[in-house]
């Protein structure tokens, strides 16, 4: 990597020094992972879902691996806010961690209450508001999926902190470019999408769901192009940053989003496979700006040409 290539990005008001993210959820909290990679030099890590009090997720089997990608039913299992701001948020930051925290809820006033209480916590960059998981009914989902919901959590989280607030946008509606529009309405400084898409495996043995669960939530290769258009759809949409996720699993899957209209991407089901990916990807991506003479990493965000091409006959 040559000094001429600028891999520092901005999300709002906060400065990552790679455009590449630990997504929440397949990350844990960060502090895990600290034996294997230098956390500070991650762009940022977006902790695992933070409710206010403690839950254990859901029974038991609640991962599946699929062809392409892998089904998941944790269910948001988590220790809560209070002891990760005791217990986890310390280390990170002496690790020199970019702190996203994930906050999930059941009802508004939670999801207020929560962001108040890591607001209040040194060391926390902004808040990434879940709206989006699949496998909790109550709540989350059930914001993410109204565009009023959607609207009126963030803009209740907006006045509630002075972080930056990222509403994480479900792929499970019709147009997901109006809910971003519609986070942007509430007050977002940025979406990040996607979140898993709602999907089912059955053992054809059994005839039973091999989750315990049912159904869950999709990740993985098999989802990539599917959230690549999402958020070229929502670039269009929103002049608000974008972090985009989906199935990236190296660094030309990373590059796509860039192109596609993302300022920043999210890793998750790669950790699983290979938890040494992070400084694979910025080096591929460093690569590329090289090869390409692309000096900042802002030029490639929403860089796609798709004028219409003529037919050679």
């Amino acid at each position: 990597m040559t000094a001429a290539v600028d891999l520092a990005v901005n999300v709002g008001t906060v400065a990552l020094p790679t455009p590449v993210i630990a997504a929440s959820g397949t990350f844990g909290y960060g502090t895990e992972f600290a034996g294997l990679t230098a956390l500070g030099a991650i762009g940022a890590i977006s902790v695992k879902g933070l409710s206010l009090a403690p839950y254990p997720g859901k029974p038991a089997p609640r991962l599946v691996e699929t062809p392409a990608g892998m089904l998941n039913a944790i269910g948001l299992q988590g220790i809560g806010a209070r002891r990760f701001v005791d217990e986890k948020l310390p280390e990170l930051r002496a690790r020199g961690a970019t702190v996203i925290v994930n906050v999930c809820g059941t009802t508004l006033d939670e999801y207020v209450e929560v962001s108040r209480l890591v607001s209040d916590a040194e060391g926390v960059a902004a808040i990434e508001l879940n709206i989006s998981c699949p496998n909790i009914k109550e709540g989350g989902i059930q914001f993410g999926c109204s565009l009023n919901g959607t609207f009126d959590v963030v803009s209740a989280v907006r006045k509630a902190t002075r972080l930056p607030v990222i509403p994480k946008l479900t792929p499970n509606v019709t147009d997901v470019a109006s809910f971003a529009r519609a986070a942007e309405d509430g007050g977002a400084d940025a979406v990040s999408l996607v979140n898993t898409f709602l999907a089912m495996v059955i053992d054809v043995k059994t005839r039973r769901p091999k989750i315990s669960n049912v159904v869950g939530g999709l990740s993985g290769p098999a989802i990539r192009p599917i959230a690549v258009r999402m958020v070229y759809e929502c670039r269009q949409a929103v002049k608000i940053p974008i972090l985009g996720m989906g199935g990236i699993a190296d660094a030309r899957d990373a590059l796509e989003f860039l192109i596609a209209g993302a300022d920043a991407v999210q890793v998750g089901t790669a950790n699983f496979a290979d938890p040494f990916i992070w400084s694979k990807l910025t080096a591929g991506i460093a690569d590329y700006m090289e090869r390409h003479r692309i000096a900042r990493v802002a030029d490639l965000v929403g860089s796609v040409d798709t004028a219409e091409r003529t037919a050679h006959t």
